[in-house]
């Protein structure tokens, strides 16, 4: 159900059940945390490429699947939250290696909020973004009602979530929910540069970024800035911004390791 391949730095996730749409079941779910702890814990890992099989990017919650737990008494919709939803955001944003999310197709739900969450989204112009929870009498999971608003407002957040109105890739990068569109002939193309791209450069560096990016949700701006302080001392420590100064220096491109 997660496919994965190693190619000269870029760990690329895929979402591998095309007839579901890509939907989550438990099973999908250990899988994805699987991949993303092996992403987490390869050092030939630089960055991680997610995408999605056939025509969908991930249609969120396998409805199957929520129904069986929603009919025993003892189990409720909270159990797949903290089974599949928590630890799959919490392991995309607490991995200190960038994240590209390639959205090929529809993102609902879930789906869609699993992209959100990652570093840097991209987009097929033939993809669509759709909060759905509202057309079944649900809230938005898989950290929803946090990194939306943040991305887009909360009035336009609230709208998207309350109407669950299809969102074009176009207009997604225009209120930006994401980074860019691609004609479908050069999506993948364009996506797999970038992330190849990116695993050439000084992923150590990104991955303390990340961790300032994060802790600035909750931090205000003295506590945000002494963290920044810390972690740049951490960066100038390392490998890469040796090589990167050392570079410079000598008018030559740098060998990065992301160490």
């Amino acid at each position: 159900m997660i496919q994965t391949t190693l190619d000269n730095g870029t760990f690329t996730i895929t979402l591998n059940r095309p007839d579901k749409l890509n939907s989550f079941n438990f099973e999908m779910a250990d899988q994805m945390k699987e991949a993303l702890m092996e992403a987490e814990s390869n050092d030939q890992v630089r960055c991680v490429l997610l995408t999605g099989s056939g025509r969908a990017f991930c249609a969120g919650q396998d409805l199957a699947e929520a129904t069986e737990v929603s009919k025993d008494p003892d189990r409720d919709l909270s159990e797949i939250v903290h089974h599949t939803y928590i630890p799959i955001i919490k392991g995309i944003r607490q991995l200190e290696k960038p994240v590209v999310c390639a959205v090929n197709g529809t993102a609902a739900g879930a789906g869609a909020n699993i992209a959100l969450a990652c570093d840097i989204v991209v987009a097929n112009e033939e993809a669509k973004f759709i909060q759905s929870f509202s057309q079944i009498g649900l809230i938005p999971d898989s950290g929803g009602t946090y990194i939306l608003p943040r991305l887009v407002g909360l009035s336009r957040a609230t709208a998207l979530t309350f109407l669950g109105e299809k969102v074009s890739a176009k207009e997604a990068v225009e209120m930006g929910m994401i980074w860019k569109f691609y004609p479908a002939d050069e999506f993948m193309n364009e996506a797999q540069a970038i992330a190849q791209k990116l695993a050439q450069m000084p992923t150590r560096g990104f991955g303390l970024t990340k961790r300032g990016f994060n802790a600035g949700f909750s931090n205000n701006l003295e506590e945000q800035m002494q963290l920044e302080a810390k972690l740049q001392a951490e960066a100038g420590e390392t490998h890469d911004y040796n090589e990167g100064v050392q570079a410079f220096l000598e008018k030559r491109k740098p060998e990065f390791k992301g160490k």
